[in-house]
């Protein structure tokens, strides 16, 4: 299958006026997100997300619809971990949840541009080298290895090189000025922490990134289908982020799901010229996984509750 230059342009516009509504009419003035807003969001992102799964269905048969699918899932349930991160980064910086939205509207903008280089970039790269398809894999389990290891959030975007360096050569003032990224003091122009914050944010899609990107590559090699299947599940992050924000430490064993999917993913990789695993059983692994996480937490709460146990969200 190769998309028509039409497919690209028309969604990359449907995108665009998407977009445009979200920040000039449906959240023109900041304000709070509370949780009926932000659930339907994610249920008109979840059925946009349907709607163009069952457009690809017809206009290029049931298997695209599938790898669309599977690339959905597995880009939406990696995005949890970005979630994580966003509670830590507004919290460290104190950001005013009225203002959140306004950051993470940004942040997913500049998401969308950095994603499609990244997405080109390995495309061209498997198009010509079929080995790098190794080494995807390969950071894959790698990255599922450490994050089993590790413990809390696994990244510190304040410590990205990039986010430091842009810490020292840009002028900022510590308090904020409403819901800009930069004000105007002595004639001269500062960046606010919220604009901190975005930049911090970006820093930590370019590392989640890494893994996102490889991982879909592992359901599919056609472009368009990796381009479309991550930008419907990044579009839909602001809204996961106001409805998981306030319970997404309660999952406990989300963490090790995601490693073990990441895990499982880059084991696909390697294994794909020995044996290639039906698109329709990653699907049914990851979402197995997913659900096996939620469960188990859910579980693990109701027990520590009913022992007058510690929060294992703290532990």
């Amino acid at each position: 299958m190769t998309a028509s230059v039409t497919l690209w342009v028309g969604f990359t516009l449907f995108v665009l006026v998407m977009l445009a509504l979200d920040l000039g009419v449906f959240h023109r003035k900041a304000h709070v997100v509370r949780m009926k807003e932000a659930l339907i969001w994610s249920v008109v992102w979840i059925a946009l997300s349907l709607v163009f799964n069952a457009a690809v269905y017809y206009w290029f048969g049931p298997e695209k619809a599938l790898e669309f699918l599977t690339g959905y899932v597995i880009e939406k349930t990696l995005s949890v971990d970005n979630v994580f991160v966003f509670v830590v980064l507004f919290g460290s910086f104190a950001v005013p949840r009225e203002y959140q939205h306004r950051v993470l509207f940004w942040g997913v903008f500049g998401a969308l541009l950095m994603r499609a280089a990244f997405i080109a970039t390995g495309a061209a790269l498997l198009a010509h080298f079929h080995w790098v398809i190794y080494l995807f894999g390969a950071l894959l389990v790698i990255t599922a290895i450490k994050l089993m290891a590790e413990k809390g959030v696994a990244v510190d975007a304040t410590k990205n090189p990039l986010y430091r360096l842009f810490v020292k050569r840009v002028r900022s003032v510590p308090e904020y000025d409403g819901d800009k990224f930069f004000t105007i003091q002595n004639g001269k122009r500062y960046a606010t922490p919220l604009f901190l914050v975005l930049v911090a944010i970006e820093a930590t899609d370019l590392v989640f990134a890494v893994d996102s990107i490889p991982a879909i590559f592992a359901v599919t090699d056609d472009p368009f289908i990796v381009y479309t299947s991550n930008v419907f599940a990044i579009l839909g992050l602001r809204a996961l982020y106001f409805v998981l924000a306030d319970v997404v430490e309660k999952f406990v064993y989300i963490k090790p799901a995601l490693a073990f999917i990441l895990g499982f993913v880059g084991i696909k990789m390697l294994l794909m010229d020995v044996y290639k695993i039906p698109i329709a059983a990653s699907l049914g692994v990851i979402v197995a996984a997913l659900a096996v996480a939620i469960v188990a937490s859910a579980l693990k709460r109701r027990q520590l509750a009913r022992d007058g146990g510690d929060d294992p969200a703290r532990q």
